[in-house]
Order: C-alpha cells, then sequence, then structure tokens
C-alpha cells in the first residue's frame, strides 16, 4: 500500500481506504463490517471513512465496536465523520455551531475514539452563515477533539469563502474536499477545484469511484437479484444510475470494459486505478459488502502502471468528457 499527503498538509493517508456508506449497520451484519476492517487494515489501508448520517449512526456504532475490539494503535488509523444530517427537530440538521459541536461529540462517543482525524460538512448549509462554521470546526481543532476539518460536495466558490474566512481571523482553514469522481463525473473535481490543488493545497477523499456499482459492468444486462440495486428501497439509486442518458452510458462500459480484457484486469480495478491515476487525489475511498469484493478491488493500487499515456488515449476516446485544457 502506498500513502499521500492529504494535500499540502503532513497526514499520509492510504491511496486507498474503506467507507462505511450504504453497508456498515444496513446491509451487512457486524461480523462481516469485522472482516472488511481486518482485511483493509491488514493490507496497509489506515483510513476508515464514516459519517453521522450513515445507517442514523448506527454505521460508527459498528465500526467503534470492531475498533474498540481490535485495539489497533491510535496513531496507526485515521478515522472520520461527517456532520449534516443529525436527525429531525430544531438543530439536528446543517452546520450551525450547536449542531457541529453535538454531532462531533456524538460522533465521538459511536466511534469510541477521544478525537476524530477528519470531520467533513457533508454539504454546504445555505442556512447558516460560513464563518459560524468556521468558528465552530476551529474551535474543536483547539479542544483536541478533531485534527482536521473539511467539506464534502462544496462548490469551489464555498470552499474558497471559507478558507478567506478563516485567514482573516486566523482560524484554522478546510484541508479537504470529499468530493464524487469517477469516470462519468469529473467536471468539478478536474475542472472546477483545479485553482484550489495549486493555491490553497486541497487534499481530496474521493468517494464512488464505480459509480455506485454501475462501472463494474454489472448492470449491463440488468439488475441481478444479489445486488443493492434489486432492493426496491434503492429507487432513488436506480434513477440516478439507470434514469436519462444511461443508455449512453452503457455504451461506453462496453467499450471500457474491452479495454479492461486488454489489459487483462477486470473494470472495476480499471475504474478504481483511473481514480488513482490523478494526482490530486489524495485516497480513493472503497466501498464493499463482501470480503471478496474488497479484496479483488485493492488490486487497483497495482493497476495503476498499466494505464500508459496509450492506455488513457483510449479511454478518453470512449468517454469523451476530459474537461478542456485540464491536463494532470
Amino acid at each position: 500500500m502506498k500513502y499521500r499527503r492529504l494535500g499540502k498538509h503532513g497526514l499520509e493517508v492510504s491511496e486507498l481506504s474503506i467507507g462505511s456508506w450504504v453497508t456498515f449497520g444496513n446491509q451487512i451484519n457486524e461480523k462481516v463490517a469485522d472482516e472488511l476492517l481486518t482485511t483493509a487494515y491488514d493490507s496497509g489501508i489506515n483510513f476508515f471513512d464514516n459519517a453521522e448520517a450513515y445507517a442514523m449512526g448506527e454505521s460508527e456504532t459498528v465500526m467503534g465496536r470492531i475498533l474498540a475490539r481490535k485495539k489497533w494503535p491510535r496513531h496507526s488509523f485515521v478515522v472520520s465523520s461527517k456532520v449534516f444530517w443529525g436527525g429531525d427537530g430544531p438543530n439536528r440538521k446543517g452546520l450551525n455551531r450547536k449542531h457541529v459541536m453535538d454531532a462531533c461529540h456524538e460522533a465521538l462517543k459511536r466511534l469510541q475514539v477521544d478525537y476524530l482525524d477528519l470531520y467533513f460538512c457533508h454539504r454546504p448549509d445555505k442556512h447558516t452563515p460560513i464563518e459560524e462554521t468556521v468558528w465552530a470546526m476551529n474551535t474543536l481543532i483547539q479542544q483536541g477533539k478533531i485534527l482536521y476539518w473539511g467539506t464534502s460536495e462544496w462548490s469551489a466558490q464555498e470552499i474558497m469563502e471559507a478558507y478567506h474566512v478563516a485567514r482573516q481571523n486566523g482560524l484554522i482553514p478546510p484541508s479537504m474536499e470529499q468530493p464524487e469522481y469517477h469516470m462519468f463525473h469529473r467536471q468539478r473535481f478536474e475542472e472546477e477545484y483545479a485553482n484550489l490543488y495549486k493555491n490553497i493545497g486541497l487534499g481530496t477523499t474521493i468517494w464512488s469511484p464505480l459509480n455506485s456499482g454501475l462501472l463494474t459492468g454489472k448492470y449491463l444486462d440488468g439488475i441481478p437479484e444479489n445486488t443493492r440495486l434489486a432492493d426496491v428501497n434503492m429507487s432513488w439509486l436506480k434513477d440516478k444510475l439507470l434514469g436519462p442518458g444511461s443508455e449512453e452510458k452503457f455504451e461506453k462500459i462496453k467499450k471500457l470494459k474491452t479495454v479492461s480484457n486488454e489489459l487483462g484486469i477486470s473494470m472495476p480495478i480499471m475504474a478504481i486505478a483511473w481514480c488513482l491515476k490523478n494526482p490530486n487525489v489524495s485516497t480513493v475511498i472503497l466501498g464493499a459488502s463482501r470480503n471478496e469484493q474488497l479484496v479483488e478491488n485493492l488490486k487497483a493500487a497495482e493497476a495503476v502502471s498499466l494505464l500508459t499515456d496509450d492506455v488513457v488515449e483510449k479511454l478518453e476516446a470512449i468517454l469523451q468528457n476530459k474537461p478542456v485544457d485540464i491536463d494532470w
């Protein structure tokens, strides 16, 4: 496993990490979750991603019990939480000072740790001034409850506003962003954020490298019964993945699959390796519901070398979506 700096910052995170969205406390039992975290840790992964919204807090509770049992040295892993969707009722949602503080304390209890390495603002909050959120995050850092704070799915303008508020008031600015990034979703990461990597050294912990499974190629012949999209309760995700424009995506996926076959690797490995090839990616968050699935996807780290300039050019000819004048 290789490690990358979190942008310009000193913290090192494994280039592949594991997240618990949709799985821990929801789709899989604690035994499987334990196997996944153990395989990840034994493979050199040191970043475990979580959020207050995942399974209504149960995801963090499950991860916390596993971390407590394992007794891994605290210096050997990095754990995150995210704040925005805490539940129903006043001050249970958003990025106001009270919810930011309450959510952090609750995450610490669920994860059974003394501090969070990374703490993300899960979405921008149109109802709370950015300076209020920046001050709250700075307070948590001063109290030793979080080490780095960042954003998730914020615009470049919003990130820069938070950065300037911090600098003007002698506070600690956001260090990282957690955006969606994969072969079919790249404009924000590659174009909108381009100056943020250069000017403020923004780190990134990207999610959905497989476009929620679409880039595995397993949906080309319909939705298999043993996949999460077979669940009727996942209709919102079905609409996102299989809605308008999906036919064009499927045609591209068929061509991408041909390239992965030529390289002698699976579609998921190629798609994850493609994300890793971008030097502005600090870590790629993997999701898995089975241990063998995680073991297979970990091979992506070694597959990056297969994506030569010629191969990348072939992939770009298929995708036809590279932002103008963007060169990694």
